[in-house]
């Protein structure tokens, strides 16, 4: 038989050359510097994947960091903590700035650095030797004093929430000087020094005095703070009534052990919270947050607080959007997808799988767009009954529930093509490491191949790609009807939108980092 690699057809002779390999061995297309560090700062949890383990993602994320100039890093730390979240990966991005631009780590500080939480982990990263460096350096210190001095009261109590390092490690590091004897008194306090209990701040009296049980009065302080004392079923459901959206979303189990609900309105009263569109969007909820925090509920909660978490989900993703035209979703539900979305964590390993937001994206797409052809697919496009009606909950499930198989991401493509179809839009939902059409005897990748036969039907076609865990790879180049985004943020649905209405081009997310104000 004839060399196909010699005597292509002049179309695939035209398909753009694969440029790369991807972690499962198949062609692939290699994304520029700084679209990848937007895709792993997007998505990174430093918790290792199914391709890929926790200390080579933390490399990998240097590495690109070192590459992008110290603008376009500072602009990034910026975005993905703003616009995606996202807590660890800001961290990283600022202690690698921290050396490569001191000015400029300076001036962004303060917009990464927004609670004790993203302070913690910037100093864990930055004693950890991983950016270049083990010791914090004078601007650092000085940028890490500034925000222990000038965080309130409230902030504070909730940074001591935590470990390694604790806020107590961080206070011992840096040495911050109080400016008031209150201050001086809470971080005595904080690092288990004698303090003056006269002194305290007043949050941090009520707590000591309902601790040693000359106070009834339930403080107002992080409920983690409270969970090991012997609070009684009315004080819970006080702590209830007074509970943030967040602080909510995450005690709803253990609320319900210490009997909060048994009290009268009180169900009623965070169910109302908990669908609170304001509250939601305060609060910056993430879909899968509300994902993880169904498939942990226990059976015993009130059914009042699982629909309304099904109503929070349908208000999380507001912004998905109605889109024109004819539209084909495709989510991956091969093996590789089954790994935690937010990667191993000893003692600690998130319930929600790569595959279970690829459902819940394929999901609230559909909401919007009833008509959407749903494509999950492996090594092949599997069936999947879904009704528009549904909860984006229920129908992610069905979705989630069809698991297995080798990552073919060809697949939807050459079922339309054999179907003679050409949608619109066509959105994947991916971690992008196709092999089963990795064919050797093409230039291009299986995926490209299949694009450009749709193309031939439908010229103003466009395909937007969303990567769950880059790995700086792609099964599609990024071209004028091509979109390749990361994350798991409701910000991706806004960039679906302006792309599919001609709003962005493909290097349209990357200019939006490059357009953050600093």
């Amino acid at each position: 038989m004839a060399n196909k690699s010699v005597f292509a057809s002049r179309a695939e002779r035209l398909l753009p050359r694969a440029t790369a390999t991807n972690a499962a061995g198949a062609k692939a297309y290699a994304s520029g510097a700084e679209h990848r560090l937007a895709q792993l700062a997007m998505t990174g949890t430093f918790g290792g994947g199914y391709y890929q383990d926790a200390q080579a993602e933390v490399s990998t994320l240097v590495e690109v960091a070192m590459a992008v100039d110290p603008m376009f890093l500072a602009q990034t730390a910026v975005h993905v903590r703003e616009k995606g979240h996202m807590k660890d990966t800001p961290a990283l991005l600022l202690a690698v700035l921290s050396a490569r631009d001191p000015a400029l780590f300076a001036q962004v500080f303060g917009r990464v650095v927004t609670s004790g939480k993203v302070l913690r982990s910037f100093v864990q990263i930055l004693r950890s030797g991983q950016t270049g460096r083990k010791s914090l350096g004078s601007r650092p210190k000085a940028m890490v004093q500034h925000w222990l001095n000038t965080a309130t009261d409230a902030q504070l109590l909730a940074a001591s929430v935590g470990k390694a390092p604790s806020l107590a490690d961080v206070i011992r590091m840096v040495h911050p000087k109080p400016g008031t004897a209150e201050r001086e008194a809470f971080y005595a306090w904080l690092i288990g020094k004698p303090a003056d209990t006269a002194a305290l701040p007043r949050l941090v009296q009520d707590l000591l005095a309902f601790r040693a049980g000359t106070s009834a009065q339930v403080p107002d302080v992080p409920f983690q703070m409270l969970a090991d004392l012997p609070l009684t079923p009315d004080q819970w459901a006080d702590v209830a009534r007074k509970g943030s959206w967040q602080m909510l979303r995450q005690g709803l189990n253990m609320l319900d052990r210490k009997g909060a609900f048994t009290k009268p309105g009180v169900v009623d009263h965070v169910a109302g919270l908990l669908r609170d569109p304001g509250r939601i969007r305060t609060a910056k909820a993430l879909p899968y947050q509300l994902l993880a925090t169904l498939k942990a509920l226990s059976p015993e909660v009130d059914a009042k607080l699982r629909n309304a978490l099904h109503d929070a989900m349908e208000l999380s993703v507001a912004n998905v959007p109605v889109l024109s035209g004819s539209v084909a979703v495709c989510p991956d539900v091969s093996g590789s997808m089954s790994s935690p979305v937010t990667g191993y964590r000893p003692g600690a390993t998130s319930v929600v799988r790569c595959i279970d937001v690829g459902a819940l994206v394929a999901a609230a797409v559909l909401r919007k767009n009833p008509k959407a052809r749903v494509m999950p697919f492996e090594v092949g496009v599997r069936e999947a009954t879904l009704e528009a009606r549904d909860t984006i909950l229920t129908n992610a499930a069905k979705l989630a529930a069809l698991g297995g198989g080798g990552t073919n991401c060809s697949a939807p493509l050459a079922a339309l093509n054999a179907a003679g179809l050409a949608p619109d839009l066509v959105i994947f939902v991916s971690d992008n490491q196709s092999w089963v059409d990795g064919r050797q005897g093409r230039q291009a990748t299986a995926m490209m191949a299949e694009w450009g036969r749709l193309k031939a039907r439908n010229r103003a076609a466009k395909l937007v790609c969303i990567d769950i865990q880059p790995l700086g790879t792609t099964q599609a180049t990024e071209r004028r009807d091509v979109l390749n985004i990361g994350g798991f943020s409701d910000q991706v649905f806004d960039q679906i939108a302006d792309f599919a209405a001609g709003r962005m081009g493909p290097d349209h997310w990357v200019g939006q980092i490059r357009a953050v104000a600093l």
